[in-house]
Formats: C-alpha cells, structure tokens, sequence
C-alpha cells in the first residue's frame, strides 16, 4: 500500500512523503503570496525548516520566519509574532512544527487585525462570533510531530503569562486553509519527543471515545487512532527511520484531534495547569496522569473500554486494557510520576483550582470537583 492520498476532511490535506515539495502549491491553494513561516526555537535552525524556507524562497513567496515560541506559547509571544507579520506585510502563515508552533501560528493568522484581547475570544458559548471573521488570515499547516493534531483544529491553547492558566481559542476560520502531512519531517523527532507526542495522540483518542458526548462520527475515528497508535508508536519509538510507523502516527495524531470535538475529560483537565504552571511537556504529562484518571473513570468507562479492547485485540476487559497502558508507558520510558518531571506536591491546591475551570473537565464520563481532582493530582504526583 503506498501511503500517501489527498484528504478533504476536516480540511484539504496532503498526505505522503516528500510532500513538503508542495509547500508553494499549498500557499497558493490558500491565497498566501507573502507567508511568514511560524515555528518554535528549537526547530528554527534545523535543516528541516531551512529546506521548507528554500522551497518557500524558490516559490517566489520570499524567506520570512518567526521562532519565538515558546513550549507553552503565550500571549506574549503572540504579541512578538504579530509584530512580525504586520512588519513584514505578511499576508498569511506557515504553520510549521509540533503543538506549540502550529497553536501560535494560527493564533497570528488569527489576532493580526482583530481587535481587543486574544481573551475575547475565549472558548465559552458564542463569544468566537465576537471576532470578523473576514480579518482572519490564512494559513497553511506543517505539522513535524505527530501528537497534537493542531493542524486540523479550530482552536489553539494560550498560556496566559500572568495567570498560568491555559485557554483555548477558538473559531471555526481557525482552521488551516491546506495541511501538508509529510512524514519524513518526523523522522528526525528525538525518542522522548516521538513517546509524548504519541501519547499525545492516544490520550485524545481515548478521552474523545469514552466521552459522554453523542458523537458517533468522532467514535469512531477515536477507536480507529487508537489502533494505529497500538500498531505504530512502538514502531516509530524502537526506529525513527520508519516511515510506515511515521505515516501512520500522523494520521493518528490528525485523527485525535479529529475526534476530541467529542470531548476530552480529566486526563487534559489536569495536564494543562501542570504545563501551565511547570512546563511539562503536554504528551508526556497525559501519558503520567493517565492510569489513575482510568481507575477514576472505571465505573463509567468499564464496558466502554472492554468493547475497544476486543477491537485492539487487548483481551481482559477494563483491566486488560488498564494493563496495556501501563505495559505501553514502560516500552516508551514514560515517567511513573510527575515528580520525576520536576512537579512537587506544594500547589496541589492550586493546581485542582485551575483544572475545575478547564473546558476539559466537561467531557469526562465522571464529574469532576475540587475535590476529585484534587485527589487525582496526588495519586499523580
């Protein structure tokens, strides 16, 4: 089977190796003439995107980048990349990395000529139809992860700097106008990198199907991320270099971000303040806090994730598919707890406080309280 297609959901994609050749085509099916490619720090000055500005460069759309990103991107430095793109006279972005450079790029297509506070435009009720939508800029996303599956998300995660608390912005024209998954990007991902992003991926997947939600869409394609995480991720882990691990966990990542439209649940609720407040990386965080948010779960998600255990070829029932999560984590050399990532026990409270507010916590199968949560970062930590 050749691994590679063109794709129209949940946006245009193109899909395959070697497609970030296309990266000029793709700008202009978006209507980009003058794109300022937007990434993270680290990946600034590593041949990958030295290689898509020399494709961008040789398309006549100029050389122009942005890297003052952050791991957990805030609005500071979306104020800087604004700044950059209205210097420039840029007329759209390249999206151009993992979660946190793909969340600030659609952020900077976003508030560029919008008015007020990226907080406006906070993921409560209608508040999106606060923004004009015809001041939104396009932009083309290039995902070189395979975890978060920003590149067909509506909305982008924002730290706010003075809080520590993460927010989700959204709006539907959030959306990236053409995505190029190519997966020779990801080969060169470290080992730690290719475990959280693809955890990433497989806690998206597993909070959207056992969320609550009547999704049967989303469902589906959860079940199905699912699998192709079991199947690829040891894969990709054990060799960077394979491309058929590679590929699938592309789609896999795409296919949780999919899916979660459904909805995610405590597993996100308590990784986004522990990032917010200790800068964890968000994939790796998920996989740690994952098996006591199961057990949490269990009473609600039990048959649930007995059925997806028939279909993973995971036998036991609940506890099978328990056993296979914490069997998963050891093969990636995920941390038991989040101590071993520097998380101390001082701002549990804190913590539980910022996590009941998180939109998260309402697609989990339980309710959450202070509480709970509070409990469940302890047996965390």
């Amino acid at each position: 089977m050749t691994i590679k297609a063109n794709w129209s959901y949940p946006t245009a994609i193109r899909f395959g190796a070697g497609r970030i050749a296309e990266i000029g085509e793709a700008c202009a099916a978006a209507g980009i003439k003058r794109p300022l490619l937007v990434t993270d720090k680290g990946l600034a000055s590593l041949p990958i995107t030295a290689k898509t500005l020399d494709l961008l460069e040789a398309a006549g759309l100029g050389r122009a980048i942005f890297s003052e990103v952050d791991p957990n991107p805030n609005e500071k430095n979306l104020e800087a990349g604004i700044k950059a793109f209205k210097a420039g006279n840029h007329d759209g972005v390249v999206a151009f990395g993992g979660g946190s450079g793909l969340d600030l790029a659609k952020m900077v297509a976003f508030m560029a000529d919008q008015k007020g506070s990226v907080w406006d435009y906070e993921d409560i009720g209608d508040w999106w139809t606060r923004a004009d939508a015809s001041k939104i800029h396009p932009s083309v996303a290039v995902p070189t992860t395979a975890g978060t599956g920003s590149e067909v998300g509506r909305a982008s995660v924002l730290t706010n700097s003075e809080t520590h608390v993460k927010k989700i912005i959204f709006h539907p024209k959030v959306l990236p106008s053409v995505v190029i998954c190519d997966p020779e990007l990801t080969v060169g991902m470290p080992k730690p990198i290719t475990a959280g992003t693809g955890m990433d991926a497989f806690a998206h997947c597993l909070e959207a199907f056992c969320s609550p939600h009547y999704h049967p869409m989303s469902q589906g394609i959860a079940l199905e991320g699912m699998r192709l995480v079991k199947e690829y991720l040891p894969r990709a882990y054990a060799n960077g270099g394979d491309i058929e691990a590679r590929a699938h966990m592309m789609s896999a990542a795409a296919m949780g971000a999919t899916a979660f439209q459904k909805g995610l649940g405590a597993i996100h609720a308590l990784s986004h303040p522990l990032g917010a407040v200790y800068n964890t990386h968000h994939g790796t965080t998920n996989a740690v806090v994952m098996p006591p948010v199961l057990q949490f779960n269990r009473p609600a998600i039990e048959d649930r994730l007995a059925m997806a255990g028939a279909y993973l070829g995971i036998s036991g029932g609940f506890d099978g598919f328990y056993d296979y999560v914490l069997e998963l984590r050891e093969q990636l050399s995920i941390p038991d707890k989040m101590a071993e990532l520097g998380v101390g026990t001082d701002r549990i409270g804190e913590l539980a406080a910022m996590a009941i507010e998180d939109p998260s916590c309402g697609g989990n199968p339980v309710e959450l309280t202070v509480e709970n949560l509070t409990e469940l970062f302890k047996q965390s930590i």
